[in-house]
C-alpha cells in the first residue's frame, strides 16, 4: 500500500484521465491537424490502391469493376525467376550500401569532429555536403565518365601504375556493378550522412575529454572510449530505422548505368515494378511487388525495434 507521502509525490499527469491529458495540449493538438489530414490525404487514402494487387485490374473498369483473382499475382510473383532474382540484387545492393554508408559515416563524422580549426572544419562539411544536392542522372553521368575505357580517370590510374594492360569496361562487367553502386551512393551521401553523428557528437560533455586528458588518454582512446559510446544510440536509432528500407536499393542510378550485359545484377524491384507492371500495363503486378516490399519494411523495423528492446538499447517507440 502507498504512503501518503508516495501519493503526494506521484506526477498529477498519471492521476488524470487520458481525455484530460489531451485537453491540456488542446493548442498543439490543433496546430497538428492541418498535418494529420495531409498525411490522411495522401498517404493512407491512396492505400485503397492496395487492392489491385487482388485483381485482375483493367484501368477501364477500375477497382470495382476489375476481376478478383486472389493470391494469384503473389503466387505468380515468387514463381518468377525474375523477381527472385530481383529479390537478390536488391537485398544485395541495400546491405552493400547499409554498411558503407555506416562505416564512412561514422568515420568521417570522428575525422571532422577531430579538427579543431573552425573554418577549415566548415569548409571541408560544405564540400562534403554538396553532393547530396546532385541528381543520380548528373551523378550516373559523371560514374560513367570516370569509369569510361575512353580516358576513363579510373582507367588511366590503373593503367598508369601497371595494374592493367587495357582499359576495364567496368560498367559493362556484372561482378563489378554492386561495387560500383555502393562507391556511388558513398560518395552522394557520405556527407549528409555525417550530419547526425556530428550533432551526436556535439552534446557530449567536454569535461569527459578533460578528465580522459588527465588520466592519460589520447586521442585514439578518447574516441574509442567517449565518442563511440555516447553516439551509440544515435547509431541504434538510424539502423532500426535504415531496416525498414533493405528493400530499397535504389531505381535511379541502376536504371540509368544498367544495360543488357549487367541486367542480371542490376534490375531490382523497383525496375521490376517498372518493367513488367506498368509498362506492361500489368498495374496489378506492379501492385503485388510494392505490397510485398512494405510487408517486409514493416515487419524488419518491428522486429529490430524488439530486438533493441531486449537488449536494452535505444528504441523508436
Amino acid at each position: 500500500m502507498k504512503t501518503n507521502l508516495q501519493h503526494s509525490i506521484e506526477p498529477v499527469s498519471r492521476k488524470k484521465p487520458w481525455y484530460k491529458r489531451l485537453s491540456a495540449q488542446k493548442q498543439l493538438l490543433w496546430m497538428s491537424i492541418p498535418i494529420l489530414i495531409y498525411k490522411i490525404i495522401f498517404s493512407y487514402v491512396p492505400l485503397t490502391g492496395w487492392l489491385m494487387a487482388f485483381q485482375n485490374y483493367k484501368p477501364n473498369k477500375g477497382i470495382l469493376g476489375s476481376e478478383w483473382v486472389g493470391f494469384d499475382q503473389f503466387i505468380f510473383l515468387f514463381k518468377d525467376a525474375n523477381f527472385i532474382r530481383d529479390i537478390r540484387n536488391t537485398l544485395g545492393m541495400s546491405v552493400i550500401n547499409l554498411v558503407l554508408g555506416f562505416v564512412t559515416a561514422i568515420f568521417f563524422a570522428i575525422l571532422l569532429n577531430e579538427i579543431k580549426n573552425l573554418p577549415c572544419k566548415k569548409i571541408i562539411q560544405n564540400i562534403s555536403y554538396l553532393p547530396h544536392f546532385l541528381s543520380w542522372v548528373i551523378v550516373a553521368s559523371m560514374v560513367s565518365s570516370v569509369l569510361s575505357t575512353e580516358n576513363g580517370i579510373i582507367n588511366e590510374i590503373l593503367m598508369f601504375i601497371g595494374i592493367i594492360d587495357k582499359p576495364i569496361a567496368f560498367l559493362s562487367v556484372p561482378k563489378y556493378f554492386w561495387g560500383i553502386v555502393g562507391a556511388a551512393n558513398v560518395w552522394k551521401e557520405m556527407g549528409w550522412n555525417t550530419i547526425i553523428y556530428l550533432a551526436a557528437m556535439s552534446a557530449i560533455d567536454p569535461a569527459l575529454y578533460e578528465a580522459a586528458s588527465v588520466d592519460g588518454a589520447g586521442r585514439f582512446r578518447k574516441i574509442l572510449h567517449i565518442t563511440l559510446p555516447s553516439i551509440k544510440s544515435t547509431f541504434i536509432i538510424l539502423l532500426i530505422m535504415n531496416l525498414g528500407h533493405i528493400l530499397e536499393a535504389g531505381f535511379e542510378i541502376q536504371y540509368l548505368l544498367g544495360n543488357g550485359l549487367v541486367v542480371d545484377y542490376s534490375e531490382t524491384i523497383d525496375i521490376f515494378t517498372l518493367k513488367y507492371g506498368i509498362q506492361m500495363n500489368n498495374y496489378s503486378l506492379g501492385t503485388a511487388a510494392g505490397i510485398f516490399k512494405s510487408l517486409v519494411s514493416v515487419i524488419l523495423v518491428f522486429s529490430a525495434n524488439k530486438i533493441a528492446a531486449k537488449m536494452g538499447e535505444e528504441q523508436l517507440m
